[in-house]
């Protein structure tokens, strides 16, 4: 951190990075184990951190947050599975993942200096958001994640991971406000279930629409439509983010979503109902990747679009690249269709946050898996990371 810094904003720097110390897990730690994967969960950690003693890792961790001010890239995990339907195993994704870049991607930017691995939120596994929490059970949470601080002080933080997801993206966001959209630290939120998306959208419209005035793009790759209201009364889930988030661009067509085949109900239906644009994966095939990312192009420059948030749900990718999910469905995209229409969008827009979720590395159903999906996963955060660290084509 800089000399220069004004004092209270230098309090408030130091405040907010001692509570993401509370908050948060080192990289890899935010599934709570005691016996089952503890050396699995200490190993990787040593080998994130550099370190030969797990003592080592806290203080590591803790000396690599408090530059969080200074990082071009941050990535945090949100090991969730709590809001998935059909199978569950994601909550194990983020550990995995790093894991994998560590092993097999020499050189890979989520591994260089420019960006900052804040760690994992703490997550309780039972536990979701904040509205479906008991009073009772909120008090107990709170007890038994931050047992270290005042009764006071840990009523003011959140125990429910789509909370502490919410929470965690805020504080970095205000490490330093005056960065511009051009050079402001950027989030890849590793999930988890695609509840993730919802925390992760609604941090970065927080930060950059409502504060700022930029008025920002979704570009959504699903097999699905994401576009419930509520499922089964609940209202934050894999199934409702995106309706929600649609909600907060205020249903003006700044929604496109990629890759989408399965669905209770037609293209049209979606389309009419939440202005949204839908390509479907038969579209994409038909029209080519190119084609529809200049469409995605022109239809969010018509609405003012200035920024631009990815969310990737690794099943809008066929299972031949990615079938460790918990719901593979055939027809879905090539990873290159899924790269050029990133790559292309996002060298228009600046990239100023986005998530990649669904995959599952214990659901491995096909030979080759979950290595195939975990290479394909590598190859996504590529994409987005190198959008985030390079600047967009000027208008």
């Amino acid at each position: 951190m800089s000399d220069a810094v004004d004092p209270a904003r230098r309090a408030k720097q130091i405040e907010a990075i001692e509570t993401l110390t509370h908050v948060l897990r080192p990289a890899g730690g935010g599934v709570y184990v005691v016996s089952t994967g503890l050396s699995e969960q200490r190993a990787l950690q040593r080998a994130i951190y550099r370190v030969e003693d797990d003592d080592a890792v806290l203080p590591a961790w803790r000396s690599l947050l408090a530059q969080a001010d200074k990082a071009s890239l941050w990535l945090l995990g949100v090991p969730v599975d709590t809001g998935a339907g059909f199978t569950r195993g994601s909550n194990l994704a983020p550990a995995e993942l790093r894991r994998h870049l560590i092993s097999h991607e020499l050189g890979h930017p989520l591994l260089g200096e420019r960006c900052l691995d804040v760690g994992d939120v703490r997550v309780i596994p039972q536990l979701l958001s904040e509205e479906m929490v008991s009073p009772e059970q909120l008090a107990r949470s709170r007890e038994a994640l931050y047992a270290e601080l005042s009764d006071e002080r840990a009523s003011q933080l959140p125990v429910t991971p789509l909370d502490q997801c919410r929470l965690t993206l805020d504080l970095l966001a205000s490490l330093d406000p005056e960065r511009d959209l051009h050079n402001a630290g950027v989030p890849i939120v590793l999930g988890g279930d695609h509840s993730v998306g919802w925390p992760a959208f609604a941090a970065a419209f927080e930060r950059w629409e409502r504060q700022r005035g930029v008025k920002l793009g979704l570009l959504h790759f699903d097999a699905h439509t994401d576009l419930l209201s509520e499922r089964l009364g609940v209202k934050y889930c894999f199934a409702t983010w995106a309706w929600h988030a649609n909600q907060l661009l205020g249903e003006d067509g700044r929604l496109a979503q990629v890759g989408i085949r399965v669905s209770g109900r037609t293209r049209e239906h979606w389309e009419e109902r939440c202005n949204v644009r839908q390509f479907w994966a038969t579209e994409v095939r038909t029209r080519g990747a190119r084609a529809v990312a200049e469409e995605i192009i022109k239809r969010f420059e018509e609405r003012g679009v200035e920024a631009l948030y990815v969310s990737n749900d690794i099943d809008g990718t066929d299972p031949l690249f990615a079938a460790a999910t918990g719901t593979p469905e055939p027809g879905g995209l090539t990873p290159d269709e899924v790269d050029e229409v990133t790559r292309v969008v996002g060298e228009r827009f600046p990239l100023i946050g986005a998530d990649l979720v669904e995959v599952a590395p214990p659901l491995s159903r096909e030979e080759g898996e979950p290595q195939v999906t975990l290479e394909t996963s590598a190859r996504y955060l590529r994409t987005l990371a190198e959008l985030a660290l390079s600047p967009p084509n000027p208008l």
